[in-house]
């Protein structure tokens, strides 16, 4: 009861009921205007022409278009509006005008405040392997964030074990704190941290904390970013949810980052809730990773999270303030980078391709969804075809009833091409984790769907000739022995009722 109860009188239902009558009242008026005007039909039909050609006019990934043109020649009475909210990826001017702003302060400082990594670091990585250099080059191209050496790295490969160790680093702060999370919910998780934090601020540690509004918004109470002001924190809500219709709820940052004194750095798949640290028992046991990195490689962290802050806040931050200031034995090459819906590139996913292009023997994946756009199942089947190793593991335990699906429509063309899938049989994995030839390996916060490759902030961070490829895939080969493993012949033989609802499903995966 206490449950219903809350659930009523949050943010999220006042949100949702407000969000519906909207809708309701746009349907009102779309049907009052059909009835009073003969002109109703060729108008339209008109709007769905001309939002239809704007469509395939656009550069946009194909099965996107396909899904949106679907919605609106089926239904362009609803349709048409419905993509102008909720399809179109564009945002005004102003807000372009302050990502682009940032973009640049952020270029600026990254090569003013801290001096680039020497030549011989790419150097270095180009007489090892050319692919490889290319791989961090298309990184650092794109998102202006290079790979270093004179830094340290530990990889956890679950919740619990890098939550405790966050907390053995958060007690070692004297500088600053800087969190970035797409969840934080109240609970022994976030207690702990929080009483970690506010024992820092008592020291004089300065501590920054931003979170996500809609991915918080039914886990934190009304009125909690005054409460963590009123601790003494600075804080910052990052792209505030306001009832009404519009295309920037799209836009989530999905980010999960933790830098200490700019010298340590955690990112990964876990948020601040009990399931990440199997406290809360929701989907069977939670599967989960997390990096941290000690030295000049958490400049890019840094710099990512503070472009976030000043585009949330604007606050006028002294980078200067917030360098590294010490550094620890290379452990290969580490290069943090960030992915922007608003850069119209889908860096994340073409790194991912990056790494399946360029396996000799072997790709191993962990996703928690499997929602995937012709050009990756391209490159997966194409590696599977030519004799490299391709795993995925997924969970067998969803988090959405509805996704997991969509997750499985995906099965069969990957398991006649030869790539093999499992299935995470003790619960639900979230990580987000690739790994190859034991050289290159990439942990983060992107999911393998459409939200995360083109509508979510993410970030992670991929690792050349590091020890985290062999943890991670040490790590795989563990889970792989608790999976059960996806058979072709089963897959073949699904019922006609069961594939057609994944197909449907399927249809309407970019708009999940």
């Amino acid at each position: 009861m206490k449950k219903f109860l809350k659930l009523l009188t949050g943010r999220l239902f006042t949100f949702l009921t407000l969000l519906a009558l909207q809708i309701a009242a746009l349907v009102w008026l779309t049907l009052n205007f059909m009835n009073a005007s003969a002109y109703y039909i060729p108008i339209v039909y008109t709007m769905a022409f001309i939002s239809v050609f704007f469509i395939v006019s656009r550069d946009d990934n194909p099965v996107f278009k396909i899904s949106w043109i679907l919605v609106i020649l089926v239904a362009p009475i609803f349709g048409v509006p419905f993509y102008m909210i909720f399809g179109n990826k564009r945002v005004g001017r102003q807000v372009y005008r302050q990502i682009a702003k940032y973009q640049e302060h952020y270029e600026k400082e990254m090569r003013a405040v801290l001096p680039e990594p020497v030549p011989s670091v790419r150097t270095e990585l180009l007489d090892y392997s050319a692919n490889l250099c290319r791989q961090s080059d298309y990184i650092r191209n794109l998102t202006g964030s290079p790979a270093w050496d004179n830094t340290a790295v530990e990889y956890f490969p679950l919740g619990e074990d890098a939550f405790a160790r966050i907390l053995q680093e958060v007690g070692k702060a004297t500088r600053f704190i800087l969190f970035e999370y797409f969840i934080v919910e109240e609970g022994e998780m976030w207690t702990a941290m929080l009483a970690a934090l506010r024992e820092k601020l008592d020291e004089g540690v300065s501590v920054r904390i931003m979170y996500d509004d809609l991915g918080s918004i039914q886990t934190l109470p009304v009125g909690y970013e005054k409460a963590l002001q009123n601790m003494g924190f600075k804080t910052g809500v990052f792209n505030r949810i306001k009832p009404h219709l519009n295309a920037k709820l799209n836009y989530r940052d999905h980010r999960k980052i933790l830098i200490i004194d700019g010298d340590v750095g955690f990112t990964g798949g876990i948020n601040f809730a009990d399931e990440y640290i199997n406290r809360k028992i929701r989907f069977g046991h939670w599967k989960d990773s997390t990096v941290m990195l000690k030295g000049d490689a958490v400049w890019n962290l840094t710099l990512m999270f503070f472009q976030q802050w000043m585009f949330t806040t604007g606050e006028d931050v002294d980078l200067t303030e917030f360098t590294p200031r010490r550094s620890f034995p290379s452990d290969g090459f580490v290069q943090p980078f960030g992915d922007s819906p608003l850069d119209g590139e889908n860096i994340s996913e073409n790194a991912y391709i990056q790494i399946i292009n360029h396996a000799r023997r072997y790709v191993w994946i962990t996703t928690p969804y499997l929602i995937i756009d012709t050009q990756m199942a391209t490159a997966l089947i194409i590696a599977a075809q030519s004799g490299v190793d391709v795993r995925i593991v997924t969970p067998n335990f969803p988090d959405k009833w509805y996704v997991h699906p969509v997750t499985r429509s995906n099965y069969l063309q990957l398991l006649q091409a030869g790539v093999r899938i499992f299935e995470y049989t003790p619960g639900f994995i979230h990580a987000k984790m690739f790994v190859s030839d034991d050289e290159v390996s990439i942990v983060g916060s992107t999911n393998m769907d459409y939200r995360s490759f083109y509508m979510h902030f993410e970030c992670g961070v991929a690792f050349f000739r590091s020890s985290i490829a062999t943890h991670v895939r040490n790590d795989i080969a563990k889970s792989l022995d608790l999976c059960t493993e996806i058979n072709l012949l089963d897959e073949e033989s699904i019922s006609l009722p069961v594939r057609l609802g994944r197909n449907i499903l399927k249809l309407f995966s970019p708009l999940m």
